[in-house]
């Protein structure tokens, strides 16, 4: 893993994996600290645990933002030896203790073609779920720094959680922000989605840094654009759905590109169904 982790805010760090330019977070207080987001193999986490203590040697509360393998498969690895928390939402820790196959075989299927060598280790992890589960909100104190877990409703998952720090005026948003590239819709609520973007805008200013999955941290002003083409999806996805219009009409007409906004179409007609 090249590279480290970069300041952003007082005491709040930003690692970039560069893979997959998965954003991992760490947050310093006096004697403790917090990670959010783990990555996606025991190797990826060991790279991981090394950048982290070349910054501090406090011991660590985990995060993890949701259930896909990129920011969660790494636990085992960060917290087994010693035994060391891990929150989620409820749903996203239900997903990693009850039905880790089917997650390792869908994280194996989504990389094989692109990164054959990744999918492999994906395929032979050791799936740890957390240990502490977050139902719509929870008060963290980080060695007297207080860190707000929040879940904003259904969007890139239906267990998004993300993390305010709030003496730093910085925003762990997760997968429900993208920079690196369009919104990932595969297990997503399109039509909610712009709800749950809302509800975290609700918690920053006009300062605040906000930390996407994937890429580099934004501003608030980037996040009211991408809600604004999140807001323009849902209705295209509504109109469609009433006019009886297949999903890729919709799609051609979405501000995301054709692939994703086909997925997100397909999602969204799934919701008006009642099947998603």
């Amino acid at each position: 893993m090249t590279g480290g982790f970069v300041e952003v805010a007082d005491r709040v760090l930003v690692l970039r994996e560069p893979l997959l330019a998965v954003n991992v977070t760490l947050v310093l207080g006096d004697g403790e600290a917090l990670l959010v987001d783990t990555l996606s193999t025991a190797g990826q986490a060991t790279e991981l645990a090394t950048a982290v203590r070349a910054v501090t040697d406090a011991p660590l509360t985990l995060v993890n933002t949701h259930h896909h393998f990129d920011h969660c498969f790494g636990n085992a690895t960060l917290a087994v030896d010693p035994p060391r928390p891990v929150w989620a939402h409820e749903l996203a820790a239900a997903a990693l203790r009850d039905d880790p196959d089917r997650l390792r075989r869908e994280a194996y299927a989504e990389l094989r073609d692109e990164h054959p060598q990744l999918a492999a280790e994906l395929a032979e992890v050791i799936l740890l779920a957390p240990t502490h589960t977050v139902h719509t909100e929870a008060a963290l104190d980080v060695g007297g720094r207080p860190v707000l877990l929040r879940h904003p409703g259904r969007g890139h998952t239906a267990g998004d959680l993300v993390v305010r720090v709030p003496d730093a005026d910085v925003l762990v948003a997760g997968d429900l922000v993208e920079q690196a590239g369009p919104p990932a819709f595969e297990d997503s609520y399109p039509l909610q989605w712009p709800d749950a973007v809302a509800e975290l805008l609700r918690s920053t200013t006009p300062d605040t840094v906000v930390v996407p999955g994937h890429g580099d941290p934004v501003d608030v002003e980037f996040v009211r654009a991408q809600h604004a083409q999140l807001i323009e999806l849902a209705w295209l996805i509504r109109a469609g759905h009433t006019g009886s219009a297949p999903p890729e009409r919709v799609a051609a007409e979405a501000p995301f590109p054709a692939r994703p906004a086909l997925i997100a179409a397909r999602r969204g007609y799934a919701e008006l169904d009642g099947t998603a």
